[in-house]
């Protein structure tokens, strides 16, 4: 039996949840799928305080903007949440077939927005598979989530936000980080959490990596090495460092592969960190109907990500003749606040990924 579902949302993350309640203000019946026990994605585990705008909850704790989203959603009588739920796949058809409870449900959506996020990247080395190497998420879960202390002796690799972050939740939660590793010449996250940690008193080393990881069944050390100016090893700049927990955040990619087996137009865009699906400017996909908002459609902050889901549902709403005045006037207003998140310096990179997105699309159009 096939369910008919007005506006679908893959993912119940910052995107999918924002994308869901301003579907529903608007009129629409939500169905949203969270693949976890709990709707909120990253959120969950987020502990820090946001930067950005009122808006975007500047000044909260991650924690309790996952709460709030939640909150908002589940007022609303027009949205139907499924937890536990994973999305198999999309067809030709129009049909998404979903795993729920050992039952293979068949839904038949007239707009679908995908906000299924992103994976950690890893890094190549020897020994790169010892117990005790993780994901910085799969850390910050352990910590903020579980309540485990993950290690005794941390190295981190990653200077951006998100290594910066959980180095600091490392020490809160009484944990040594030994260094903090990054392959480029200069931090990549804000200074104001690399500020804290070497106020710490924990090294950061800019232009070093990870040569190889050492441990009998389980990670006792890592070999840490200078890079040149063309990423490659110095010979005789290695450092031993003993450690029982490498942490890696080196970036992450969309999760992507609903865009794909969907058969919107997929573009491989550095600047947003790998294949992401080439959209409009209501975050459209190549496919009629289909949406991507969030990390899927490229790597940001989740400030942004939220922003999107507005956008996204608003779209699918007005799409579907729901208050589409107010729905259009909503969706302008989630572009505004887009374009303001992205201005400045450090939304250079994202706004070069999301012009070539532009001119793949204009040049599939013509």
């Amino acid at each position: 039996m096939i369910r008919d579902v007005e506006v679908l949302v893959i993912g119940g993350g910052p995107a999918g949840l924002c994308a869901a309640e301003a579907a529903a203000s608007a009129g629409a019946h939500v169905l949203l799928c969270e693949r976890d026990g709990v709707p909120g994605g990253q959120l969950v585990k987020q502990t820090h305080k946001f930067f950005g705008s009122e808006r975007q909850y500047a000044g909260e704790r991650g924690i309790f903007i996952g709460k709030k989203l939640i909150d908002a959603v589940t007022r609303r009588e027009n949205v139907e949440i499924l937890t536990d739920a994973t999305v198999l796949g999309m067809y030709e058809d129009g049909v998404v077939t979903v795993l729920k409870d050992d039952k293979h449900l068949k839904l038949r959506p007239k707009k679908t927005i995908i906000a299924t996020g992103a994976a950690e990247k890893f890094l190549t080395f020897p020994n790169n598979d010892l117990p005790g190497i993780y994901g910085a998420g799969a850390v910050q879960t352990l910590m903020n989530v579980a309540g485990v202390k993950p290690a005794e002796r941390v190295v981190m690799v990653g200077a951006g936000n998100i290594g910066l972050i959980v180095s600091y939740q490392l020490l809160q939660a009484g944990v040594r980080v030994v260094s903090v590793v990054e392959a480029a010449p200069r931090i990549g996250g804000f200074l104001v959490h690399a500020a804290k940690l070497r106020r710490a008193g924990v090294p950061i080393r800019t232009g070093w990596t990870v040569k190889e990881a050492y441990g009998n069944g389980k990670l006792e050390g890592v070999v840490l090495c200078e890079l040149d100016e063309k990423w490659q090893q110095v010979p005789g700049t290695e450092l031993d460092v003993p450690c029982d927990t490498l942490c890696l955040a080196v970036g992450l990619t969309p999760l992507s592969e609903l865009c794909w087996q969907a058969g919107c137009h997929m573009e491989f865009i550095r600047e947003l960190s790998g294949h992401v699906p080439v959209t409009d400017e209501n975050l459209m996909t190549s496919v009629e109907g289909l949406y991507a908002a969030g990390d899927v459609s490229g790597i940001e902050e989740a400030s942004s990500a939220m922003v999107e889901g507005r956008l996204a549902g608003y779209a699918a709403a007005a799409s579907l003749g729901y208050d589409a005045e107010r729905s259009r006037a909503e969706a302008d207003a989630a572009r505004a606040e887009l374009r303001e998140l992205r201005s400045g310096p450090l939304g250079g990179k994202i706004r070069a990924g999301l012009e070539k997105v532009a001119e793949k699309r204009r040049n599939a159009v013509c």
